[in-house]
């Protein structure tokens, strides 16, 4: 076959190239956004009215270094994926820690994390029997922050971690408050635990993490 038999059109060609070069710019600045992930996180405020409170450093640095070990033990590292549920100042942290991490937020100030972010509404699970399929059984550890401290909330954010979980050994992780506990415990197989998340303001409610494996072994709690 000649070359000329191969050829593009000028203008096909044009088209090419342009579709070509748009798509560099954008993995360009995919990568920049992935770079500068901890100064975008910075930019972001509180908004109170979505029940929205930062971890202080030392806990986003605490999970992060949990995540990590515990990333590392499964098989594949690579193919390991977390979920992050309403915990948007985590992302951050696990990020540079792990890849393969998606942020499932209402707020959609955090699109800006690109193909990461999931747009989710906790209450739209009842109504939706198919709701986030195409994010169901994906994911090896869960981690959640549930908005409001109510058994409605509950009840909806486990029926959520539940259809998330890749296998019935996927770990989940939960950070809320004590008040929480007869109601989670009654939709989810976990537990307390001794790790206690600790936020930028101080909050009227004893925060704690619940867990359906040992988490507290992944710190150094005296």
């Amino acid at each position: 076959m000649d070359d000329d038999d191969t050829s593009l059109p000028a203008d096909t060609l044009a088209i090419l190239q342009q579709f070509l070069a748009e798509r560099t710019q954008r993995e360009h600045d995919e990568q920049q956004l992935m770079i500068n992930v901890t100064g975008l996180d910075a930019h972001f405020e509180e908004d109170w009215q979505l029940s929205q409170f930062w971890y202080s450093a030392e806990t986003k640095r605490a999970i992060g270094d949990a995540l990590a070990k515990i990333a590392k033990e499964h098989d594949n590292t690579t193919c390991f994926r977390i979920a992050l549920l309403s915990c948007p100042s985590l992302y951050a942290t696990i990020k540079k820690l792990h890849s393969n991490v998606n942020i499932f937020e209402y707020d959609k100030r955090f699109a800006a994390y690109g193909t990461d972010f999931v747009h989710y509404d906790y209450n739209a699970v009842d109504s939706n029997k198919d709701y986030l399929s195409h994010q169901n059984q994906c994911y090896d550890l869960i981690i959640a922050d549930p908005p409001f401290l109510s058994e409605e909330c509950m009840r909806k954010m486990s029926k959520i971690v539940n259809n998330l979980q890749r296998r019935s050994d996927s770990k989940i992780v939960f950070c809320s408050g004590e008040v929480v506990e007869p109601w989670l415990t009654a939709y989810l197989p976990v537990h307390k635990c001794r790790f206690q998340p600790q936020h930028e303001r101080n909050l009227g409610n004893e925060f704690v993490t619940y867990a359906n494996f040992n988490f507290d072994e992944y710190f150094d709690i005296k």
